[in-house]
């Protein structure tokens, strides 16, 4: 068979001319079209000038693009100023760029995926690379090539603002958080609920509660919602996981369901709690090694077979890894991550929570109230974050089995600092 050529010259040439004749429709085809998606490399250079011109607030004509051309040494590269006058005298119809731009993505699309392909083929004849961790990278550059196709050409306000005067008027009918709440009232006053599509930060220092903190958070809103969460437990098995959450929904002793030391009225608690349990849609991945296509896989398949997805959490931070910088270092790779897990957030419109270890620095302060730099690792987590919350053991109070809890960053609301009750035999928090 013959294939059709996987480029659009005339395509390519209309839009560096609307662009050098109409210098107004610049912004529509940057939002739209990356340079690499022309084929001519004369085309690209012509592009990413205009490009660079504009966003130096040059005024784009024939004159100032040669002097830039020519000071760069492309002049002869891109054609020469005979192929620039040609552009300008064509003067494609400005009404066409639209289509015009989606012709050229079109052939781009298909070569990257015809590459991607051909990537994924060679890499599967390498029988010393994993084939998992291959097939995670290629679905992970897949959905980014998919994004491609969901660049809107126009921007319509009226819409969105139509849904948020709906969904206004539905909350004033029918008053209720609109997030997922965490069944800590003191919190949920202040959060308003985990929000979609937020990063939520819960830190502390070792053994202080974090997991058991975001267990009781997790169940309360498998309760309330019913909706799948996906539990990435990096650090604790699986099997660990369930003794903890048995604990706290029969109040029986974790040491005294290790030994099975239990007497009449636990049983009967336990056939209660483990029938409300087995019902609730809580997906815990053990899996020690993950990685950012790992998590998004795993949320796919959720989604795949569940229809939906209410929460991600992931505990913790800092066993994350992901070796797509090289040599980078620790903390670049940890920024890395953070940053990908708040795209990931956006993208399935879902709550991220992840736990993170804060540094030693609070030991050596003779204030131990915890404080934003104490974050261990990352500086990126209280930039990509949107819901900070730290835990932290209250000295004065710690007889009391009192923690508290800090609202360190919130970026729609206010701050602040909650007590609450831990009761360690049963891992639960209370308000």
């Amino acid at each position: 068979m013959k294939k059709s050529p996987l480029y659009n010259f005339l395509a390519e040439k209309a839009v560096i001319s609307i662009l050098l004749n109409n210098p107004d429709l610049i912004e529509k085809a940057i939002l739209n079209l990356p340079i690499e998606a022309f084929y001519f490399q004369n085309h690209q250079e012509l592009y990413r000038s205009i490009i660079l011109l504009y966003e130096n607030n040059h005024k784009i004509n024939l004159l100032v693009l040669v002097s830039f051309l020519q000071d760069n040494g492309l002049l002869d590269r891109v054609g020469g100023l005979k192929l620039l006058q040609d552009l300008i005298e064509q003067s494609s119809d400005p009404e066409y760029l639209t289509e015009y731009l989606e012709l050229i993505k079109d052939k781009f699309l298909r070569r990257s995926s015809i590459r991607l392909g051909y990537e994924l083929i060679n890499t599967s004849y390498i029988t010393n690379i994993d084939i998992k961790t291959a097939m995670f990278t290629f679905e992970e550059r897949l959905q980014i090539l998919k994004g491609q196709l969901n660049i809107n050409l126009t921007f319509n306000n009226s819409s969105l603002l139509e849904e948020i005067f709906l969904e206004l008027k539905k909350k004033s009918i029918n008053p209720d958080l609109p997030g997922l709440p965490s069944g800590l009232s003191n919190l949920d006053s202040i959060t308003q609920g985990f929000q979609k599509p937020d990063l939520i930060i819960i830190a502390g220092r070792p053994s202080v509660g974090k997991t058991a903190f975001v267990l009781n958070i997790s169940t309360n809103i498998l309760k309330y919602s019913k909706l799948p969460i996906l539990f990435f437990s990096l650090e604790m098995s699986r099997e660990q996981i369930l003794y903890r959450l048995i604990s706290i929904e029969s109040s029986i002793e974790q040491i005294r369901l290790k030994t099975g030391n239990l007497n009449k009225d636990d049983w009967r608690k336990l056939n209660r709690v483990l029938g409300i349990i087995s019902k609730l849609p809580l997906f815990v991945d053990d899996n020690p090694k993950i990685s950012i296509p790992y998590i998004r896989s795993r949320i796919k398949e959720i989604i795949s077979n569940q229809g939906r997805i209410g929460l991600v959490v992931i505990d913790y931070l800092q066993l994350v890894n992901d070796s797509k910088l090289g040599t980078q270092n620790r903390t670049q790779e940890l920024s890395f991550i953070t940053r990908s897990l708040k795209i990931i957030a956006r993208e399935f419109n879902l709550p991220i929570i992840l736990l993170s270890q804060l540094n030693r620095n609070i030991e050596n302060r003779s204030e131990k109230k915890p404080i934003l730099s104490d974050l261990k690792e990352s500086g990126s987590i209280e930039q990509d974050s949107d819901l900070i919350l730290i835990l932290y053991k209250d000295i004065q109070n710690n007889k009391n089995h009192k923690l508290n809890l800090m609202v360190a960053k919130h970026r729609n609301g206010p701050t602040g600092t909650i007590e609450l009750k831990f009761n360690p035999k049963f891992n639960q928090f209370l308000n």
